[in-house]
Protein backbone atom coordinates (compact mmCIF):
# COMPACT_ATOMS: atom_id res chain seq x y z
CA UNK A 1 0.00 0.00 0.00
CA UNK A 2 1.91 3.60 -0.80
CA UNK A 3 2.27 5.58 1.88
CA UNK A 4 -0.43 8.36 2.82
CA UNK A 5 0.94 11.33 3.75
CA UNK A 6 -0.73 13.22 7.37
CA UNK A 7 0.53 16.77 7.76
CA UNK A 8 -0.19 15.89 11.56
CA UNK A 9 2.67 13.13 11.27
CA UNK A 10 5.68 13.87 12.65
CA UNK A 11 9.72 14.60 11.13
CA UNK A 12 11.95 12.29 11.41
CA UNK A 13 15.60 13.03 12.14
CA UNK A 14 19.09 11.04 12.80
CA UNK A 15 22.67 11.48 13.24
CA UNK A 16 25.25 9.43 14.29
CA UNK A 17 24.80 10.47 17.62
CA UNK A 18 23.43 13.73 19.43
CA UNK A 19 25.34 16.70 16.86
CA UNK A 20 22.24 16.53 14.54
CA UNK A 21 19.97 17.87 17.61
CA UNK A 22 21.63 21.56 15.73
CA UNK A 23 20.01 20.75 12.98
CA UNK A 24 16.91 20.31 14.75
CA UNK A 25 16.63 23.11 16.75
CA UNK A 26 16.59 24.91 13.19
CA UNK A 27 13.80 22.65 11.61
CA UNK A 28 11.76 23.56 15.22
CA UNK A 29 12.80 27.23 15.09
CA UNK A 30 11.54 27.61 11.29
CA UNK A 31 8.59 25.59 11.28
CA UNK A 32 7.03 25.29 15.22
CA UNK A 33 3.92 23.40 14.78
CA UNK A 34 5.62 20.21 13.65
CA UNK A 35 6.15 17.21 15.95
CA UNK A 36 9.77 15.71 15.84
CA UNK A 37 11.45 12.62 16.11
CA UNK A 38 14.95 12.30 16.37
CA UNK A 39 17.49 8.85 16.64
CA UNK A 40 20.73 9.47 17.79
CA UNK A 41 22.80 6.36 16.93
CA UNK A 42 25.27 7.32 19.40
CA UNK A 43 26.27 3.28 20.05
CA UNK A 44 27.51 3.32 16.09
CA UNK A 45 29.38 7.34 16.62
CA UNK A 46 31.15 8.49 15.10
CA UNK A 47 30.26 7.88 11.24
CA UNK A 48 33.21 9.56 9.99
CA UNK A 49 35.81 6.76 10.94
CA UNK A 50 33.34 3.63 9.78
CA UNK A 51 33.06 2.22 6.53
CA UNK A 52 30.82 3.14 4.19
CA UNK A 53 29.05 0.28 3.91
CA UNK A 54 28.41 0.59 7.89
CA UNK A 55 27.07 3.87 7.52
CA UNK A 56 24.76 2.70 4.56
CA UNK A 57 23.76 -0.29 6.68
CA UNK A 58 22.88 2.11 9.70
CA UNK A 59 21.20 4.54 7.55
CA UNK A 60 19.30 2.25 6.17
CA UNK A 61 17.82 0.29 9.58
CA UNK A 62 17.41 4.24 11.31
CA UNK A 63 15.09 5.23 8.29
CA UNK A 64 13.27 2.20 8.31
CA UNK A 65 12.45 2.90 12.40
CA UNK A 66 11.70 6.24 11.87
CA UNK A 67 9.43 5.23 8.46
CA UNK A 68 7.65 2.64 11.01
CA UNK A 69 7.67 5.41 13.17
CA UNK A 70 4.83 7.60 10.94
CA UNK A 71 7.44 10.22 9.88
CA UNK A 72 6.14 12.00 6.94
CA UNK A 73 9.71 12.72 6.18
CA UNK A 74 13.24 12.08 7.18
CA UNK A 75 15.80 14.52 7.59
CA UNK A 76 19.68 13.23 7.65
CA UNK A 77 21.28 15.37 9.90
CA UNK A 78 24.67 13.71 9.49
CA UNK A 79 26.70 14.71 6.78
CA UNK A 80 28.64 11.64 6.33
CA UNK A 81 25.18 9.16 6.07
CA UNK A 82 23.95 12.06 3.55
CA UNK A 83 27.78 11.50 1.44
CA UNK A 84 27.19 7.71 1.80
CA UNK A 85 23.65 6.90 1.97
CA UNK A 86 21.40 10.10 1.30
CA UNK A 87 21.00 8.47 -3.03
CA UNK A 88 19.76 4.69 -1.68
CA UNK A 89 17.27 5.84 1.28
CA UNK A 90 15.69 7.76 -1.65
CA UNK A 91 15.43 5.26 -3.53
CA UNK A 92 14.56 2.57 -1.03
CA UNK A 93 11.74 4.98 0.98
CA UNK A 94 8.09 6.37 -0.44
CA UNK A 95 8.94 9.58 1.99
CA UNK A 96 10.86 12.90 1.30
CA UNK A 97 14.38 12.33 2.33
CA UNK A 98 16.20 15.65 3.36
CA UNK A 99 20.26 15.66 3.19
CA UNK A 100 22.58 18.01 4.20
CA UNK A 101 26.32 18.54 2.71
CA UNK A 102 28.88 21.32 3.60
CA UNK A 103 28.28 24.19 2.72
CA UNK A 104 30.69 24.54 -0.50
CA UNK A 105 28.28 26.85 -2.22
CA UNK A 106 27.12 29.47 0.11
CA UNK A 107 31.38 29.65 1.65
CA UNK A 108 32.41 30.45 -2.26
CA UNK A 109 29.77 33.38 -2.10
CA UNK A 110 30.93 34.42 1.18
CA UNK A 111 34.78 34.00 0.63
CA UNK A 112 36.40 37.68 -0.26
CA UNK A 113 39.83 36.19 -0.96
CA UNK A 114 39.33 33.19 -2.18
CA UNK A 115 40.80 30.19 1.06
CA UNK A 116 38.15 28.56 2.30
CA UNK A 117 38.74 26.24 5.53
CA UNK A 118 36.78 23.01 5.67
CA UNK A 119 36.40 21.02 9.11
CA UNK A 120 34.76 17.90 9.06
CA UNK A 121 34.46 14.15 9.55
CA UNK A 122 37.12 12.08 7.80
CA UNK A 123 33.90 10.10 6.00
CA UNK A 124 32.77 13.00 4.67
CA UNK A 125 36.15 14.42 3.31
CA UNK A 126 37.17 11.20 1.34
CA UNK A 127 33.51 10.71 -0.10
CA UNK A 128 32.72 11.30 -3.73
CA UNK A 129 29.87 13.41 -2.94
CA UNK A 130 32.02 15.96 -1.15
CA UNK A 131 34.86 15.63 -4.46
CA UNK A 132 31.51 16.42 -6.85
CA UNK A 133 30.84 19.79 -4.90
CA UNK A 134 34.10 20.95 -4.98
CA UNK A 135 34.39 20.33 -8.51
CA UNK A 136 31.35 21.76 -8.97
CA UNK A 137 31.11 24.89 -6.98
CA UNK A 138 35.09 25.67 -5.65
CA UNK A 139 36.53 26.23 -8.96
CA UNK A 140 39.43 28.99 -8.39
CA UNK A 141 39.27 28.44 -5.12
CA UNK A 142 41.42 27.02 -2.45
CA UNK A 143 40.12 24.39 -0.06
CA UNK A 144 41.53 23.75 2.88
CA UNK A 145 40.40 20.34 4.44
CA UNK A 146 40.68 19.47 7.86
CA UNK A 147 39.65 16.30 9.26
CA UNK A 148 38.27 16.52 13.14
CA UNK A 149 39.21 13.56 14.93
CA UNK A 150 38.08 13.36 18.74
CA UNK A 151 35.56 16.56 18.31
CA UNK A 152 32.30 14.29 18.36
CA UNK A 153 33.47 11.90 20.65
CA UNK A 154 34.07 14.51 23.09
CA UNK A 155 31.15 16.05 22.17
CA UNK A 156 28.77 12.63 22.61
CA UNK A 157 30.15 13.09 26.25
CA UNK A 158 29.00 16.04 27.22
CA UNK A 159 32.34 17.81 27.47
CA UNK A 160 32.01 20.89 26.16
CA UNK A 161 34.58 22.79 29.10
CA UNK A 162 36.89 19.59 28.82
CA UNK A 163 40.42 21.06 27.92
CA UNK A 164 41.07 18.28 25.34
CA UNK A 165 38.66 20.06 22.81
CA UNK A 166 40.36 23.36 22.89
CA UNK A 167 43.37 21.87 22.41
CA UNK A 168 41.87 19.98 19.65
CA UNK A 169 40.28 22.95 17.78
CA UNK A 170 43.96 24.85 18.24
CA UNK A 171 45.33 22.10 16.18
CA UNK A 172 42.44 21.90 13.58
CA UNK A 173 42.38 25.48 13.37
CA UNK A 174 46.00 26.35 13.01
CA UNK A 175 46.07 25.05 9.34
CA UNK A 176 43.13 27.35 8.03
CA UNK A 177 44.46 30.09 9.36
CA UNK A 178 47.97 29.44 8.25
CA UNK A 179 46.45 29.12 4.75
CA UNK A 180 44.47 32.60 5.16
CA UNK A 181 40.97 31.37 5.17
CA UNK A 182 38.58 33.82 5.62
CA UNK A 183 35.56 31.51 5.24
CA UNK A 184 35.20 28.28 7.19
CA UNK A 185 32.61 25.43 6.94
CA UNK A 186 31.13 23.44 9.96
CA UNK A 187 31.26 20.46 8.33
CA UNK A 188 29.63 17.92 10.67
CA UNK A 189 26.41 18.69 12.38
CA UNK A 190 28.28 18.04 16.09
CA UNK A 191 30.59 21.35 15.25
CA UNK A 192 27.93 24.13 15.64
CA UNK A 193 27.50 23.23 19.57
CA UNK A 194 31.21 24.32 19.17
CA UNK A 195 30.68 27.66 17.58
CA UNK A 196 31.36 29.86 20.11
CA UNK A 197 34.92 28.07 21.09
CA UNK A 198 35.69 27.91 17.51
CA UNK A 199 35.07 32.08 16.85
CA UNK A 200 37.09 32.78 20.08
CA UNK A 201 40.19 31.13 18.15
CA UNK A 202 39.77 33.12 15.09
CA UNK A 203 39.69 37.42 13.63
CA UNK A 204 36.26 38.81 14.13
CA UNK A 205 36.20 38.74 10.12
CA UNK A 206 36.49 35.03 9.67
CA UNK A 207 33.03 33.94 8.12
CA UNK A 208 31.78 30.38 10.22
CA UNK A 209 29.13 28.63 7.86
CA UNK A 210 27.02 25.64 8.95
CA UNK A 211 24.11 24.53 7.17
CA UNK A 212 21.19 23.40 9.75
CA UNK A 213 19.54 26.53 8.72
CA UNK A 214 19.44 25.91 5.05
CA UNK A 215 18.09 22.02 6.04
CA UNK A 216 15.27 23.66 7.58
CA UNK A 217 14.07 25.60 4.67
CA UNK A 218 14.54 22.77 2.24
CA UNK A 219 12.13 20.54 4.26
CA UNK A 220 9.76 23.62 4.78
CA UNK A 221 10.08 23.55 0.64
CA UNK A 222 9.08 19.99 0.26
CA UNK A 223 6.50 20.02 2.95
CA UNK A 224 4.86 22.51 0.90
CA UNK A 225 4.89 20.95 -2.32
CA UNK A 226 3.41 18.14 -0.97
CA UNK A 227 0.97 19.67 1.16
CA UNK A 228 1.79 18.05 4.18
CA UNK A 229 2.89 21.02 6.33
CA UNK A 230 0.93 21.23 9.04
CA UNK A 231 -0.96 24.77 9.55
CA UNK A 232 0.64 26.69 12.52
CA UNK A 233 -3.20 27.28 13.92
CA UNK A 234 -3.22 23.46 14.08
CA UNK A 235 -3.36 23.53 18.00
CA UNK A 236 -6.45 20.99 18.69
CA UNK A 237 -5.52 18.57 21.78
CA UNK A 238 -5.35 15.19 19.52
CA UNK A 239 -2.44 16.70 16.89
CA UNK A 240 -0.03 18.35 19.43
CA UNK A 241 3.12 19.46 19.09
CA UNK A 242 5.44 16.27 20.16
CA UNK A 243 9.29 16.61 20.49
CA UNK A 244 10.32 12.78 21.05
CA UNK A 245 14.31 11.56 21.55
CA UNK A 246 15.31 8.06 21.33
CA UNK A 247 19.06 6.90 21.41
CA UNK A 248 21.08 3.39 20.65
CA UNK A 249 23.40 4.64 23.12
CA UNK A 250 23.53 6.52 26.96
CA UNK A 251 19.97 7.54 27.51
CA UNK A 252 21.69 9.80 30.19
CA UNK A 253 23.64 11.68 27.78
CA UNK A 254 21.10 12.47 25.53
CA UNK A 255 18.97 13.61 28.07
CA UNK A 256 21.92 16.06 29.89
CA UNK A 257 22.53 17.19 26.10
CA UNK A 258 18.74 17.89 25.23
CA UNK A 259 18.66 20.10 28.90
CA UNK A 260 21.94 21.77 28.14
CA UNK A 261 20.32 22.59 24.88
CA UNK A 262 16.60 23.68 26.24
CA UNK A 263 14.92 20.89 24.97
CA UNK A 264 11.71 20.13 26.58
CA UNK A 265 11.37 16.53 25.16
CA UNK A 266 8.12 14.69 25.92
CA UNK A 267 9.91 11.52 26.01
CA UNK A 268 13.03 9.83 25.75
CA UNK A 269 13.75 6.26 25.15
CA UNK A 270 16.63 4.14 24.24
CA UNK A 271 16.38 1.89 21.00
CA UNK A 272 17.60 -1.59 20.77
CA UNK A 273 20.28 -1.75 17.21
CA UNK A 274 20.45 -4.42 15.14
Amino acid sequence: MPHQPDATAPIGLFDSGLGGLSVLREVRALLPAESLLYVADSAYAPYGSRSAAEVLARSRWLTAQLVESGAKAVVIACNTATAVAADALRAEFPIPVIAMEPAIKPAAAATRNGVIGVLATEGTLASVRFAALLDRYADGLEVITQPCPGLVEAIERNQFDDQRIGALLDRYLAPLQAAGADTIILGCTHYPFLRQQIAARLAPEIVLIDTGAAVARQLNRRLQDLGTLRPPQDETPHAARELRLATTGDITLLQAFAEREGLCADSIECLAYA
